[in-house]
């Protein structure tokens, strides 16, 4: 099979691998759609520790099962991801799956968090992902698509679930509702996560971007975007409050200047969420947190339960990133990577197709 592989620091190449086989837990896919991610963007300039090349990445998907193995029925590890009532899984299924393979037997997968699995292995990461024709992966991880979900739609899961998971760690949806928010970062996960903080509740979502085309986005999904070029994003918070700062913000960037502006835009005992990998270390203002009481929180994945409401979120057409969803061939996947690092335009999502 072919396969984008992922060599050096902004070096991707079209590679001939062996066909995999499935072990008996489990199956065979034949991807449809790959996302691109953030993450796999600063893997991709080699700023990421989960990231050595060479890798095959890609964690956001879809497909079709094309084989199965032979204890697929039942699924050995009950702490991954599944539905509440396993189905059974058949060739020819649309499916996505949840990249998480966690043991099942660590503290984390017996309290049923098995993201924070303590082996935990990412799909894309660990082990080799979806730029390729073919992937193999647990049957405890799959997911059927529900009828009449398109695979296209289908492979957006995993980001929707990253946003859901946003939304649960900021608060909204219980006592935060009719607040106001900040998202720093119209990038994908930006905008899934702005439309699940409107969906739990808040109020008003402002957004900040560098990017008109970004911001534009978020104007047509129901947000109030500015650029922190022409608009002081702590002063718009601020504005916006009565002088007291959001009650939650959420970095979707990950950089030194965004992380210190989340905290400066948060009101006193707030919510700062960090879920932006752009920079794998920076500074905080730790002293002005403790001062001021703010809680932050890292955000790197989600729940099974997370994942579930994603799909069935997408399911009923509650959450989009069309019409600024580009398909793009499996070999044009390094010269996408590369626009999306230096200049990605009016373009939210790009699903590249083996």
């Amino acid at each position: 099979m072919k396969a984008l592989v992922w060599e050096a620091p902004r070096v991707m190449a079209m590679r001939e691998q062996a066909m995999p086989q499935p072990q008996s837990h489990e199956v065979v896919i034949k991807v449809a759609y790959a996302g691109i991610c953030g993450s796999e963007l600063s893997g991709y300039l080699g700023h990421s520790s989960l990231r050595v090349p060479p890798l095959v990445m890609g964690h956001e998907f879809s497909g079709e099962i094309i084989a199965l193995g032979s204890q697929t029925l039942q699924p050995s590890n009950p702490q991954t991801f599944q539905p509440s009532n396993f189905p059974t899984l058949q060739l020819g299924q649309s499916v996505t799956v949840n990249p998480i393979i966690s043991c099942g037997e660590c503290v984390y997968c017996k309290q049923g968090k098995a993201h924070l699995c303590l082996r935990r292995k990412v799909i894309g990461a660990h082990v080799a992902g979806a730029y390729a024709e073919v992937i193999v992966v647990p049957a405890a991880s799959v997911l059927p698509l529900p009828a009449g979900l398109s695979p296209r739609i289908g492979a957006l899961t995993e980001p929707t679930a990253c946003a859901v998971r946003i939304a649960e760690m900021a608060g909204i949806g219980s006592d935060l509702r009719d607040q106001i928010v900040l998202v720093v970062g119209a990038g994908p996960i930006g905008l899934l996560a702005m439309q699940v903080l409107m969906l739990r509740g808040a109020k008003q979502v402002f957004i900040s971007d560098l990017g008109a085309e970004r911001l534009e986005m978020a104007r047509a999904l129901g947000g109030l975007p500015f650029n922190p070029k022409e608009a002081d994003v702590v002063q718009v918070a601020r504005e916006a409050t009565g002088g007291l700062g959001v009650i939650a913000t959420v970095d979707a960037v990950g950089s030194a200047i965004t992380r210190k502006t989340c905290v400066q835009a948060t009101r006193n005992a707030g919510t700062v969420v960090l879920t932006g990998l752009h920079e794998e270390t920076s500074a905080m203002p730790v002293a002005e947190m403790i001062r001021r009481e703010i809680t932050g929180k890292g955000c790197f994945a989600y729940s099974p339960e997370n994942f579930a409401e994603a799909l069935a979120l997408l399911a009923a057409g509650s959450i989009r990133l069309d019409p600024w969803i580009v398909e793009a061939p499996l070999a044009e996947g390094g010269a996408w990577f590369d626009r999306l690092i230096d200049a990605p335009g009016n373009v939210a999502k790009v699903l590249l197709i083996p």
